[in-house]
């Protein structure tokens, strides 16, 4: 039996008076929902019943008419308000928009408990709780059909969209990508919303919460339990509204095979850790290692080695996730908060790894493996680039590929430099314990300025006009000169680059 507006404000225990709207009474009510928050219409499923105390009610007529709009669009079958209670007074705009939409608005009278009223609408609804039940059955059963039939996770959300009579989408609430494999993305703006919706960290726990549609339809996200990093999607359609008790059965199901899908993930994650532990200690036996990356699709020829780091270590701690969901071969371990990961070479796996590991990651990624052997110099190459794209501050950065960083290509073009223009001062200080390369260092950093050098160093000036003398004579260059100064400063450069590469790269 469905309960009307009307039938309620017809039952004569619950004294409740229409305000305005009273064209709207037969909308039929399915649930009821409390909510004194500013945006109510973001926390409902379509068909509810609105309670409110008033609470943060809006004063001005402009944004109680936005309102009340708002809850139409939304599917809400009416607002009720308490009497003697916080809501400021109804204004003319207000009814008027009321009487327009035929959204019927009532008053509770003081001291009618809200509870009642849900009561009522329990009691209404007896007879189509025993067929919710039965059609939440189905839902259950289609997760035991997907286990026992071990079908991919995506036949499973489609089943379960079919049951519900809508669109369903799950996705990783920290990027906006289809959480599972060959499932359809969503929207670009639901996906910006998504993405925004988990930046603020609001809680949608055991409910759900609007999100903007494509115009016609209104769409709708709802946390998945014990999975804080997923969330669901629900586009309903145009004609038809979601049940929330069976939306929320549908987020159980879709937690419980998530479950099982990441221990499997997780058990895979942690032997391809150890393969790659292997190659980064040089332990390995060259044939079986090449054998094994056959099985995983990983062909050195079109591999690459990745070196990144994200402020959040927590999205580098399950990159592999999307990885896996992309369709994305890999070996990846975690090594003091840096990241090793071995890829293919494909479209759009830069993309991948830049949304999963953040706006704050910095990804250096190596020239081409090429043969088993070469993996150690893969390593090298890419934490040169992570380097690179570290000292630059930009996103990511391939070895060989980027515009020259001063001149400086790679990892043997800054060698080379350093080698000819500072291995004479490096020498000197191995052999008479002194700080030239230091004091060149500090003295291009300040201008060339005795005085501000000495300050920085807490020697006297006299001091480091000693050691630039002894820096000239060494290096054969005149610090007068613009081009043995452009030499000099690009060399400490490099050195830093070098030394900054080599304390990222794996003993």
């Amino acid at each position: 039996m469905t309960v009307t507006v009307g039938d309620l404000v017809e039952t004569p225990h619950l004294g409740l008076e229409v305000l305005s709207g009273g064209a709207g009474l037969g909308r039929s009510v399915s649930w009821t929902h409390t909510s004194d928050l500013p945006e109510p219409w973001r926390w409902i499923t379509g068909g509810e019943l609105l309670m409110t105390n008033g609470l943060s009610f809006p004063k001005a007529a402009a944004d109680q008419e936005a309102l009340l709009t708002k809850l139409d669009e939304s599917g809400v079958a009416g607002l009720a308000i308490g009497e003697k209670m916080y809501c400021p007074r109804l204004t003319q705009r207000f009814t008027r928009r009321s009487e327009q939409l035929g959204f019927p608005v009532l008053r509770i009278r003081y001291p009618l408990p809200f509870v009642a009223i849900s009561r009522a609408v329990a009691e209404a609804t007896l007879l189509d709780q025993s067929d919710r039940l039965s059609r939440t059955m189905r839902i259950y059963d289609l997760l035991r059909r997907h286990i026992a039939s071990a079908s991919p996770p995506a036949n499973l959300v489609a089943a379960l969209a079919r049951e519900l009579g809508c669109e369903l989408h799950v996705c990783d609430r920290r990027t906006g990508d289809p959480w599972f494999p060959d499932t359809s993305p969503l929207a670009p703006a639901l996906r910006e919303a998504v993405v925004e919706l988990s930046e603020s960290s609001t809680n949608v726990a055991a409910g759900v919460y609007g999100l903007p549609g494509d115009g016609t339809r209104a769409a709708m996200l709802t946390d998945i339990q014990r999975h804080p990093e997923a969330a669901l999607v629900v586009i309903p359609r145009i004609t038809e509204r979601v049940d929330p008790i069976r939306l929320q059965h549908t987020a159980t199901v879709i937690s419980l095979a998530l479950s099982e899908m990441q221990l499997a993930l997780e058990h895979e994650r942690r032997e391809r850790a150890a393969l790659m532990e292997r190659l980064l200690e040089n332990r390995i036996d060259r044939h079986a290692v090449e054998s094994r990356l056959g099985e995983l699709r990983l062909d050195p020829p079109s591999t690459v080695l990745v070196v990144a780091r994200s402020s959040d270590e927590g999205r580098a701690l399950t990159i592999h996730n999307s990885l896996w969901r992309n369709g994305i071969p890999y070996l990846c371990t975690l090594r003091e908060g840096l990241l090793y990961a071995l890829v293919p070479d494909q479209s759009g796996f830069e993309g991948v790894l830049s949304r999963a590991l953040g706006p704050s990651a910095r990804i250096g990624i190596s020239a081409r493996l090429s043969t088993i052997s070469r993996f150690p110099e893969a390593v090298r190459e890419g934490s040169w680039a992570f380097s690179l794209a570290s000292r630059r501050d930009i996103p990511v950065s391939r070895y060989g590929s980027e515009e020259p960083w001063l001149g400086l290509s790679n990892v043997g073009d800054a060698q080379a430099l350093v080698d000819r223009v500072l291995a004479p001062l490096r020498t000197y200080d191995e052999q008479h314990q002194s700080n030239l390369v230091a004091t060149l260092d500090a003295y291009l950093r300040h201008q060339r300025s005795l005085q501000l050098t000495a300050t920085a160093l807490c020697v006297h000036r006299q001091t480091v006009l000693y050691r630039i003398k002894r820096i000239a004579e060494l290096t054969g260059l005149n610090l007068a000169d613009t081009d043995a100064l452009a030499a000099l400063w690009l060399a400490l450069r490099a050195a830093a680059l070098l030394d900054a590469e080599d304390d990222l790269r794996p003993l």
